[in-house]
């Protein structure tokens, strides 16, 4: 081979090997996003009003998927648990009916023995109080208050029912405007993705804690 088809073709081999460790970068880095998304942090934007006035159709939240556990990439296996999903939290979980996620709030946790009458919670005989102030309805469930609607009576009502192991009650805090867990029944463990820390897009960037 002539020298100048030589160097050629050591050009094109370079050419090639370059961009293969540039695809493999790419790919890497696409992977470890993923992956990322996947077992620690995630964004959703909010498709339905089902937890009007804590959450408005169209927000963007921020997920923080490490809440409770540290999950495989791409599959449902959990490495180490954290926590447990608490009264009051804001979550994101798989819908027990469909490959569409949900964002609902944790209203009864394993143990816990729960009744819901016109949108009111009773959670082991305690009536969840719900006060009238000012700017609406507030819950107090959980570790902070939040805002509730009670329209069209509060939405069905379930119980009394004991929570078993592993197993929780979610709802929206528009409760008579919500498909819940009132109506589709309670969820498991591992079908809750992470907790929902605040809302970070709402007409704009800004931040309000959840």
């Amino acid at each position: 081979m002539a020298e100048g088809g030589w160097i050629s073709t050591k050009v094109k081999q370079l050419k090639w090997r370059k961009l293969g460790r540039e695809l493999l970068f790419w790919a890497g880095l696409l992977v470890a996003l993923f992956s990322a998304r996947w077992s620690l942090a995630d964004h959703y934007q909010v498709p339905t009003g089902s937890m009007i006035p804590t959450v408005q159709v169209g927000d963007r939240v921020f997920v923080d998927k490490r809440a409770y556990d540290l999950r495989i990439p791409f599959t449902d296996v959990s490495l180490v648990s954290f926590d447990d999903p608490m009264n009051g939290d804001v979550v994101v979980l798989d819908s027990p009916e469909d490959d569409k996620l949900l964002l609902k709030r944790v209203a009864a946790i394993p143990g816990d023995r729960v009744q819901v009458t016109k949108g009111h919670l009773t959670i082991n005989g305690e009536p969840i109080a719900i006060e009238e102030t000012a700017d609406g309805l507030v819950e107090y469930l959980g570790a902070e208050p939040h805002a509730v609607q009670l329209t069209r009576e509060g939405g069905p009502d379930i119980g009394p029912l004991d929570i078993p192991a592993d197993h929780y009650l979610v709802m929206g805090d528009n409760r008579g405007n919500s498909y819940d867990g009132r109506s589709f029944g309670l969820v498991r463990r591992m079908a809750i993705r992470g907790r929902v820390l605040g809302v970070y897009f709402r007409d704009g960037l800004s931040w309000t804690d959840l």
